[in-house]
């Protein structure tokens, strides 16, 4: 019996990620971190090509996050070339990514090694050429390391990992279980509607640009926490009104 048309399996090849970002994408350094530079998107780019590009076994295309620079992790590596006392000599994690920028500037600043966590297969080839074109060494874990014991590790940096309610809750027991055994956690955040603000002590402002808004729109500040231990906390984690 042949194939239903909605049956018919799709046979297209499944485009090659780090092949596909350095011949479509632009290496550009990061507003507000001149000190860095990103393979980024652009309206010419074709970055749907890549990101529904998928043969027969592959999942659902995930949004191509990685390919921007959010404010959280902009804020936060600003931060941390501001203060590289942070991180010398220190074992870092950058939690959630993406391009790689928290990481980046982690070991520009003195880090003795850096690992950053990234699920998405697009994201991990952008974040190993990211790391290289900036001349820095990381190494990428690209499963889902949230559900488990943290790496050993002396500071987590999480920029943007409370954008949505799911992403927020499942976040946080990781988080916690990383500050039961001592290990420290910066936050980086617009303010989006997802922060355990009651467990959240303010270090430092910075105006970025965040991913979503024009070019020519007034720059926000954005914040770099640190996150203080349960017993802190007062309120559970809610939308802002």
């Amino acid at each position: 019996m042949g194939l239903a048309k909605d049956d018919t399996p799709d046979r297209r090849p499944r485009l090659d990620p780090a092949e596909f970002i350095k011949a479509n994408m632009r290496l550009t350094s990061v507003p507000a971190l001149p000190e860095i530079w990103l393979y980024t998107a652009h309206p010419s780019s074709g970055l749907r090509r890549l990101v529904e590009g998928h043969d027969a076994d592959s999942q659902e295309p995930q949004p191509p996050y990685w390919a921007y620079a959010w404010a959280g992790g902009a804020v936060l590596a600003r931060y941390v070339l501001d203060h590289p006392e942070i991180v010398a000599g220190r074992r870092v994690l950058d939690l959630g990514a993406g391009s790689g920028i928290v990481g980046i500037a982690a070991g520009k600043a003195g880090a003795c090694e850096v690992i950053a966590a990234e699920v998405d297969r697009n994201g991990v080839a952008s974040l190993a050429l990211n790391a290289a074109a900036n001349g820095v060494t990381i190494t990428i874990m690209g499963n889902d390391i949230t559900t488990g014991p943290p790496p050993a590790v002396d500071l987590v940096l999480a920029g943007d990992v409370f954008y949505g309610q799911g992403v927020a809750l499942g976040m946080m027991p990781f988080l916690d279980r990383c500050l039961a055994v001592g290990i420290e956690v910066l936050v980086g955040d617009p303010g989006r509607a997802y922060l355990p603000r009651s467990r959240l002590r303010l270090l430092a402002e910075y105006k970025v640009p965040d991913f979503g808004e024009a070019e020519d729109a007034a720059l926000k500040p954005s914040a770099v926490f640190r996150l203080q231990p349960e017993q802190y906390a007062a309120l559970p984690i809610r939308p802002s009104p």
